[in-house]
């Protein structure tokens, strides 16, 4: 992509869902909503823990390297050169979440009552879903709002 000009790596970035600002997908939050959605079916269906069981962490590689997304390449080789400040922080969260959900995990495995499994499932959600939403806010990238509002404070 080295040959292109902004413009038209940007539009190839959109394309391919990454955010071209900061060079990372929404596509891997999904792998978190996707314990967050089992998580949410443990208070109604005590037995979908054994689903949320199942679920197994992935790195943002990892994760990409599974998919059938057609830019699954490019998000990979896009996240490898990110601006590593920003790539460490997004980083950091998606860690912070996989330690919070496989700690969970490990409890429910461990539990005897449903009782136990579904008030696990409620603090994880409690805990994970703004993760999710942080993350999420690191991958766009500040709003050009936001930075007007930084630009007028200095």
């Amino acid at each position: 992509m080295a040959h292109l000009d902004a413009a038209d790596r940007d539009q190839i970035l959109r394309d391919a869902n990454i955010n071209p600002r900061t060079g990372l997908a929404t596509d891997y939050l999904n792998h978190f909503n996707e314990a967050i959605m089992l998580l949410e079916m443990i208070p109604d269906m005590p037995e979908c823990a054994d689903d949320f069981l199942e679920w197994r962490p992935l790195s943002y590689r990892e994760h990409f390297a599974a998919s059938n997304l057609k830019g699954r390449d490019l998000a990979i080789s896009v996240y490898d050169s990110a601006n590593p400040t920003i790539r460490d922080k997004f980083d950091g969260i998606t860690a912070a979440m996989t330690s919070i959900l496989t700690a969970v995990g490990d409890a429910m495995r461990q539990a005897k009552s449903d009782k136990t499994r579904v008030t696990l499932a409620e603090q994880a959600i409690g805990w994970v879903k703004p993760l999710v939403t942080h993350a999420g806010g690191v991958i766009n990238g500040p709003s050009d709002e936001a930075d007007v509002d930084t630009i007028m404070t200095q």
